[in-house]
């Protein structure tokens, strides 16, 4: 049995305001082509084929156009969806689509409904499980508020399912964030009461997991004999954290004993990334830059951090007319002695939003927060992440999260955190009188 592990397209992406659609269309056509060429059973995707909930249209219409070409060719593919997508619009049609081989997985219903894909040796069941929220499906599965719960709850479906058939070999597609794994920067964070992580042990038993969610590939230890967990990866880069990727899809052989063997298909690459550091000056005098050949960095996509200890004038136009597809530029000056109330870098550099908000309250209340008001921050962030992610559409925020993003757009402008921190919000809210926030000897903010 001969399978194709994609997953995380995240079709409609932008890289740092780059168009990513037309490569990713070339990343499908290049799939089709390996598909037919490897002759295999199936294509599985496990989960974020969109990269937003209400996608393009231009998105739309590329998928339309590689899943028509899987159909045509004859070859089944298994699609689930991830937290990116909208599973009732990912789902729409679903049962239509299955007629021409099209598998759509987006609900909890389905999850123990397999396709069942034969070789030589018998049959192999193939499953989807979509991406689950555990406030939106913990009721439905009679499973507890965590990942781990309801992802056990879902694979304890799928083994009563397979036994009843008797059916050894199995699949699973899932997208999760399980154990171990590790992780980089353009995921987007899934934690539920501060916990975004599922044991790998709750897959026990089964032959391969096909995960999705992380994108770097690798291979998961699943702490049962008998059963591979891997993370096939993204296609493309989506942040200069993925630089070094190797970007591939997998190739998952099973033979008739249910052993699995996987190799890598490098999947093709618009623009490698490559990051440099360095003065302004230097950089642009220099030609070598460390062995690396001049039209190697022209034609790469760019980040670039300055260490001048004063800005230079125009830094980006001097570094596009060098290196044009250079796309972020960074200031690290070097020499100097920052302490982290004075960077602005460091809530640049942080990308949990508990932890911004951490800072604030360290900031305004002279102190750190405790646990209550940990608690409440996170049941917050929380709530506003998985109604933005519900249905494409950021949530009706309230005065101080408004305040936050204009805050946060003008926090490049700040000399430092205590300049930023003491214009945040400042003039138009108070955050006690929206956020209810826990007592603990009142509220400095609001003085």
């Amino acid at each position: 049995m001969r399978l194709l592990h994609t997953s995380d397209w995240h079709l409609g992406r932008t890289l740092y305001g780059v168009d990513l659609l037309p490569h990713q269309a070339v990343f499908l056509d290049w799939l089709l082509d390996q598909a037919i060429s490897h002759e295999v059973h199936a294509v599985v995707v496990a989960g974020d084929v969109y990269d937003r909930a209400v996608p393009p249209t231009d998105a739309v219409a590329v998928l339309d156009r590689a899943l028509r070409g899987f159909a045509a060719a004859r070859i089944p593919v298994l699609l689930t969806s991830g937290n990116h997508d909208s599973a009732v619009r990912l789902g729409f049609g679903s049962r239509l689509s299955e007629v021409a081989g099209v598998h759509v997985r987006t609900s909890v219903a389905d999850i123990a409904r397999p396709v069942l894909v034969a070789d030589e040796h018998g049959e192999v069941a193939c499953y989807g499980i979509p991406y689950l929220l555990p406030d939106a499906v913990m009721g439905e599965l009679a499973a507890g508020r965590s990942h781990a719960s309801v992802l056990a709850a879902a694979t304890s479906l799928i083994r009563a399912d397979a036994k009843q058939r008797g059916i050894a070999r199995t699949v699973v597609a899932a997208h999760a964030f399980v154990t171990g794994a590790a992780a980089c920067e353009s995921e987007r964070d899934i934690r539920v009461g501060g916990i975004g992580d599922a044991p790998a042990s709750v897959f026990a038993g089964l032959t391969y997991v096909a995960l999705g969610h992380v994108h770097g590939q690798q291979d998961v230890p699943s702490g049962s004999a008998g059963t591979t967990v891997r993370y096939c990866g993204s296609p493309l880069a989506f942040s200069f954290s993925e630089r070094n990727h190797a970007k591939s899809v997998t190739l998952a052989e099973i033979d008739g004993a249910g052993q699995v063997s996987v190799s890598k298909l490098a999947a093709p690459v618009p623009r490698p990334l490559r990051e440099v550091r360095g003065r302004l000056d230097d950089l642009l005098a220099d030609t070598s830059r460390r062995g690396r050949r001049p039209e190697e960095l022209a034609g790469a996509w760019l980040r670039v951090v300055l260490t001048d200890q004063i800005r230079p004038a125009s830094p980006m136009e001097r570094l596009r007319e060098r290196w044009p597809h250079t796309l972020v530029l960074d200031f690290d000056p070097e020499g100097e002695s920052v302490c982290t109330a004075t960077d602005p870098g460091r809530l640049t550099r942080t990308a949990d939003p508990v932890e911004i908000c951490e800072l604030f309250v360290d900031f305004a209340g002279g102190g750190p927060a405790d646990a209550e008001q940990l608690a409440v921050l996170r049941d917050v962030i929380e709530a506003v992440q998985h109604a933005e992610a519900s249905d494409g559409e950021p949530a009706p925020a309230a005065r101080p999260a408004r305040a936050a993003r204009a805050a946060a757009a003008d926090l490049d402008d700040a000399g430092s955190v205590d300049e930023w921190l003491a214009s945040a919000g400042r003039d138009d809210w108070l955050l006690d009188e929206d956020l209810a926030f826990p007592k603990r000897g009142g509220n400095p903010a609001a003085a």
